[in-house]
This record gives structure tokens, C-alpha cells and sequence, in this order.
């Protein structure tokens, strides 16, 4: 029968007993059935402050990569070196080695800097070709007609001047900064038949910006005479705001509004509509 606490006649004696046999190399379950306390609690107690056999303790699967995380810290390796060397994590390193002592620096702090910021321009670099990579496999060769028409119809949708209820005005009008953007739409106008001299293109621009080199930049986008560019129009400054578009590549927007505009207004926003049917059931009835 198993021992209870309170039935044990002399609880040093069975102390003596079970240290004797844990010292002899006994496992807890060995000592267990010998002394026939089935009460963990209670040998817990017994053998309080006595260690294992080492035939007891389970093989740690870390211990190899432990001991040559040490040889390396105390080679002057760091938390990253070594985590890189032995493939773990550096919360592991940090419990290995913590008790050794820290590597003497091998540089100056001025030298640490200037390997660190050599390191950040290599990385940026390296980010900057790979940024760049993928944008060149994802590049589109060549457009039919039918692809550039649907590309304008959304671009203008997303972008253009829209007649709303409230408010007609059922003309073609398109502002942007992005000189893609522009590039694009004015090839859709070509498409469509829009003759260059039914445009008309005016600068829109902050007044403390180089408005000079603005105007040739989006005139010569265009393929007109900077004469032929509307009156500017000039943001005022406002002194309680931080401007952000600022520096020499800020040319403000252009915008572009098409003559007689009101039929080939009806026919974007008849395309775009006949997209939207296109891709889902849904009731247009917001048309406008």
C-alpha cells in the first residue's frame, strides 16, 4: 500500500532511504516502487536538494549548437554573427552566452558608424534593384487599341471631371501631376479622334514654385508652344502650412479640357458604365 504523509513512522529514515538509492543512480519511479511512496508530493520532499543520475536527464538536441555558440562569443563573435553562423535565433544566443563576458570592440565608434552607413547604402541599393527588377517583369509590351481605350475610359473615370445631378457639366476635363498619366490620356484623346487643337492645357501650380520651368516642362510634354498654355493658375501660400512639394522636380499639375466636350463626355461615361455591367449585375441606376 502506498505511504500517506501522516502514516510515515520515521520521515527521516525514508529520506535516508531514498537519498541512498537516488545517490546509488535510482530514477524517481525506481525509488518510487522501492520504497512504495506513490505520493509525488511526498518524495519530492525526500529527495529534496538531490540531483539526478545523469542516465536520468533527457539529451538537450541544442546542447552542440550551446557549446559552439559559446567558443564563438568568446572568439569576440556577436549576438548577429553567430546567429547567422549557427542558423538559430538571437534570443537563444543571448541565453547561451549572457554570462560571458562582452567581445572588445575591434573598431572605433567613428568606424562602427561608417560600417553601418555603408551597410544601409548597400542595403538600399540592394532594395532599389529589387524594387526595380520587379517592376521591369511586371512592364507591358504593347497595347491593342481596344486595351488602350479601356485603360482611358477608367483612367479619366478615376481622374476626370464627372457630370453629377447637382452639379452638369458634361464636358472632358482631366488634371494630374504624373507625367505618365498625362502621356497616357493624351494618347487615348488620339485614339478617340480628339484633334490636338481642340485642347486646351493649362499649368496649375503653387506661386512660390519655379513657374517658368513648369510651363516649358508640361508645353514640351505636350508637343505645343508655351504660348499656346492657358493663364496659369497659382496656389497662394498658405505660412501656417509645411509644403512638401517642393525642390526642383515639383512641376505642379496640368490640366487638360477638351473643346466641345459634351458628346464625347456621354460616350466615356456610356464605356465606363458598359465596364461595370461587364464585371457584375448591378443596378446602374446612378448614372448620371
Amino acid at each position: 500500500m502506498a505511504h500517506s504523509f501522516g502514516k510515515y513512522a520515521d520521515f527521516e529514515t525514508l529520506r535516508e532511504q531514498a537519498v541512498a538509492l537516488r545517490r546509488s543512480g535510482h530514477s524517481l519511479r525506481q525509488i518510487r516502487d522501492e520504497l512504495k511512496i506513490f505520493n509525488n508530493d511526498i518524495l519530492n520532499q525526500l529527495l529534496q536538494g538531490e540531483p539526478p543520475p545523469e542516465w536520468t536527464k533527457r539529451p538537450n538536441a541544442k546542447d552542440d549548437l550551446r557549446e559552439k555558440a559559446r567558443e564563438l562569443r568568446k572568439q569576440g563573435w556577436t549576438y548577429n554573427q553567430i546567429q547567422a553562423e549557427l542558423g538559430c535565433s538571437k534570443s537563444s544566443v543571448s541565453l547561451w552566452v549572457r554570462d560571458l563576458p562582452h567581445p572588445e570592440p575591434k573598431c572605433t565608434p567613428e568606424e562602427q558608424r561608417a560600417r553601418m552607413n555603408a551597410g544601409l547604402v548597400e542595403l538600399r541599393a540592394s532594395q532599389d534593384r529589387e524594387r526595380t527588377a520587379t517592376k521591369q517583369a511586371a512592364a507591358i509590351g504593347g497595347l491593342s487599341d481596344r486595351e488602350l481605350f479601356i485603360t482611358g475610359v477608367a483612367l479619366y473615370w478615376a481622374e476626370g471631371t464627372k457630370d453629377k445631378p447637382h452639379a452638369r457639366r458634361e464636358s472632358v476635363e482631366f488634371v494630374n501631376s504624373d507625367p505618365g498619366m498625362i502621356t497616357v490620356f493624351l494618347a487615348w484623346l488620339d485614339l478617340l479622334g480628339v484633334a490636338g487643337e481642340r485642347l486646351h492645357c493649362r499649368v496649375m501650380i503653387h506661386e512660390s514654385a519655379d513657374i517658368d520651368a513648369a510651363e516649358h516642362h508640361w508645353a514640351d510634354l505636350v508637343g505645343i508652344d508655351r504660348a499656346l498654355l492657358g493663364k496659369t493658375t497659382l496656389k497662394k501660400h498658405n505660412p501656417t502650412t509645411v509644403r512638401k512639394n517642393t525642390g526642383n522636380t515639383y512641376r505642379g499639375c496640368l490640366g487638360i479640357e477638351v473643346r466641345q466636350g459634351a458628346d464625347p463626355y456621354r460616350r466615356i461615361e456610356g464605356a465606363w458604365y458598359g465596364i461595370v455591367g461587364a464585371v457584375a449585375e448591378t443596378d446602374l441606376g446612378n448614372r448620371t
